[in-house]
Order: C-alpha cells, then sequence, then structure tokens
C-alpha cells in the first residue's frame, strides 16, 4: 500500500500511472469511477490488471486518486497473486504497486 500526494494534476497523473501500466505487455485498466463534489473536486478509482508470471497468475491493483484538498493525493493497493491457502506472490504485488511510484517519481512531494 503506497499513499502521496504529487504535484501534477488529477488527469495528468492517471494519464501517467495509465502509460506506465499500458506499456507493459499484459497490463490493462478493467475500470475507472470518478465521482465529482459541488465545488469540482473529484475522487476517481481505478482498477488495474497484470499477469505475473512469477506469481502465477493476474494480479489487481486498485488507484484512488483525488485532487480534495487542492493538491492531487494518490493511494495504491495491490491484490491477487499466488496460489493455494497462503497465496504468496514472490513479490509481485508490491512490483505491481511501484508501477505508480515509477510513473509519478518526479512529481512526488516527500
Amino acid at each position: 500500500m503506497t499513499d502521496f500526494y504529487v504535484t501534477v494534476s488529477l488527469n495528468d497523473a492517471l494519464r501517467l500511472i495509465d502509460n506506465e501500466i499500458h506499456n507493459s505487455i499484459t497490463g490493462e485498466t478493467l475500470d475507472r469511477y470518478t465521482a465529482f463534489n459541488d465545488s469540482g473536486r473529484a475522487v476517481t478509482v481505478s482498477v488495474y490488471e497484470k499477469h505475473y508470471y512469477r506469481a502465477g497468475n493476474r494480479l489487481t491493483l486498485t488507484v484512488t486518486a483525488d485532487n480534495c484538498s487542492g493538491r492531487t493525493h494518490i493511494h495504491t493497493v495491490g491484490g491477487g497473486g499466488g496460489q493455494g491457502l497462503f497465496r504468496f506472490d514472490w513479490g509481485a504485488g508490491n512490483s505491481f504497486e511501484d508501477c505508480v511510484t515509477v510513473a509519478l517519481s518526479k512529481y512526488i512531494i516527500r
């Protein structure tokens, strides 16, 4: 799970994340939903999926991005991976989440 702010707009952040994930062979967007409040601020939830051979199946990544505080906030969480009772994914879930950090690395506010 990651949580940070970036210096780019909500739409630019989503575009950068999409580009990073779609540049991989198996990365795809499953769904995206955006809700607006009365002041025009938005919250967008995007769900991505990617096949990782080392995990033996597909993983999902949920990215919640909002500009409700006047800054663009990014929150990510990965899921899935592995097989059997313990669902060990050999680090593939973290790698998928890292795609977001890589895509936005120049813009992250520390």
